[in-house]
C-alpha cells in the first residue's frame, strides 16, 4: 500500500510541484490538498493521511496552529516545510514543539527545476516521516521493560564493594530528527553547577542551530550556545556544533573546538562520526556519549572509536524514539553500553558526572 500524503500550502505552484513529485514515485500517493490550516485539520480527519507536508505561512490558520491541532485531534505525522532564515529557524522550533516530526527548506528554486536528487531526498524524507512514532502513539514509558541496573560486587564476607565509575570528562552527544525535543528532554534536567562540559552534534541547516541553541538556553539550567572556532570546553557548558560546519575537539589550551569547513564528501554537516572521532583522541577512556534519535548511520563509526579508547556509548531506546535510526545502528554493531529510555538520559548522565 502507498504511503497516503497530504499537501497543505497556501502557494498553488507549490502544492501542484509537490503532487507533481510524490504522485511520480510508486510508493506515495496524494489523497488530497490544502490551503490553510483549517481545511487542513478538517481533511486530515476526513481523508486519513499517513503524513502532512505542511507551509507554516498560511491564511486563516498558520502552520504551528494546525499541527497543534492535529496532534490533539488526530495525530499524524507532520513535514514542515520553513525558509532559511533565522525567523524560519524560532517558527520551525516552534513547530516542533507543537508536535511536527520533521522539516526541509523551502526552496522554490529546487523545487521548480528538474532536480532528481532533491526530489529523491524529498521522497525518502516523506517516508522517513510517515515511518515514525509520535508521542501520542507510543508506549507509556512506565510500561516499557525495566532496563537491568548494575548490582554491587559482594564478597564472601558479605562486604558491599561499590562499583567505580569512570571518570567523566566530555559528554558527547549526536541526535537527528527528533533531536530538537529529545536534546531538550535531556538537557533541561543537568543541574545549573553541572560538572563536564558537552558536545552536541544535532543535524539541522546553518541559520537554525544559533537559534536552536538560544532556545535551549533559556530553558536550562546550564549554558547552552552554538560553538565558535576556538570556544574553551568548559563545565556546565554545552557548545552545539553550527550547520554547515564540522566540530572537532582540540586538546591544546585547556581544550577547545575548533570549526571547519570539512571533507564535502561527507554526508553530514555537522557530522556526529566527526565530533565523536576527534573526542575519542582527546580524552580516551574519559568520554560519555549518547546517541539518540534520528534517521541513517551518522554516529556509528564515531562511537566505535570512542569504544576503541575505552568510552562509553549509551543510546536512546527505540521505544522512545521518533526514528529508531542512528541509535540502532549502534546497537546492531554491538556498541552500546547501555540502553536508557529518553526521560531517563538527562538523569543518569547528571548522576555519572556528580
Amino acid at each position: 500500500m502507498p504511503v497516503k500524503v497530504l499537501v497543505v500550502d497556501d502557494s498553488g505552484f507549490f502544492r501542484r510541484r509537490l503532487v507533481e513529485i510524490f504522485e511520480a514515485d510508486p510508493r506515495l500517493t496524494v489523497v488530497g490538498t490544502a490551503n490553510n490550516g483549517r481545511e487542513a485539520i478538517d481533511k486530515v480527519q476526513s481523508l486519513s493521511p499517513d503524513v502532512v507536508t505542511m507551509d507554516y505561512e498560511m491564511p486563516v490558520l498558520d502552520g504551528i496552529a494546525a499541527v497543534a491541532n492535529i496532534m490533539e485531534i488526530k495525530p499524524t505525522p507532520v513535514l514542515m516545510f520553513s525558509s532559511l532564515t533565522h525567523e524560519g529557524a524560532k517558527v520551525t522550533l516552534d513547530a516542533l514543539e507543537a508536535g511536527a516530526v520533521d522539516f526541509m527548506p523551502k526552496n522554490f528554486e529546487d523545487i521548480s527545476r528538474d532536480s532528481t536528487v532533491v526530489k529523491r531526498a524529498l521522497v525518502e524524507r516523506v517516508l522517513a516521516v510517515a515511518r515514525t512514532r509520535l508521542a501520542g502513539s507510543r508506549k507509556p514509558v512506565e510500561a516499557l521493560a525495566p532496563r537491568e541496573v548494575p548490582k554491587p560486587i559482594v564478597t564472601e564476607r558479605g562486604v558491599i564493594i561499590p562499583r567505580v565509575r569512570k571518570r567523566v570528562s566530555l559528554i558527547a552527544i549526536g541526535t537527528s530528527t527528533g533531536g530538537p525535543m529529545a536534546l531538550q528532554a535531556v538537557l533541561s534536567k543537568l543541574p545549573k553547577d553541572f560538572a563536564a562540559p558537552l558536545v552536541i552534534v544535532q543535524h539541522m541547516p546553518a541559520a537554525f542551530t544559533g537559534a536552536f541553541a538560544e532556545r535551549l538556553n533559556n530553558i536550562c539550567q546550564i549554558t547552552v550556545k552554538e560553538a565558535k572556532d576556538g570556544d574553551r570546553l568548559q563545565a556546565g557548558v554545552a557548545l552545539l556544533a553550527p550547520g554547515g560546519k564540522q566540530m572537532m575537539i582540540d586538546p591544546r589550551n585547556g581544550g577547545c573546538v575548533r570549526i571547519l569547513d570539512g571533507d564535502e564528501r561527507l554526508n553530514y554537516k555537522p557530522s556526529v562520526d566527526v565530533t565523536f572521532g576527534s573526542a575519542s583522541k582527546c580524552y580516551p577512556g574519559k568520554v560519555l556519549s549518547v546517541v539518540m534519535t534520528g534517521m541513517g548511520v551518522d554516529g556509528r563509526e564515531g562511537a566505535r572509536m570512542l569504544k576503541s579508547s575505552g568510552s562509553r556509548v549509551w543510546i536512546q531506546s527505540e521505544e522512545s524514539c521518533v526514528i529508531y535510526g542512528m541509535p540502532m545502528a549502534i546497537e546492531k554493531a554491538n556498541l552500546a553500553d547501555d540502553i536508557i529510555d529518553l526521560e531517563h538520559i538527562g538523569e543518569r548522565i547528571a548522576r555519572e558526572v556528580s
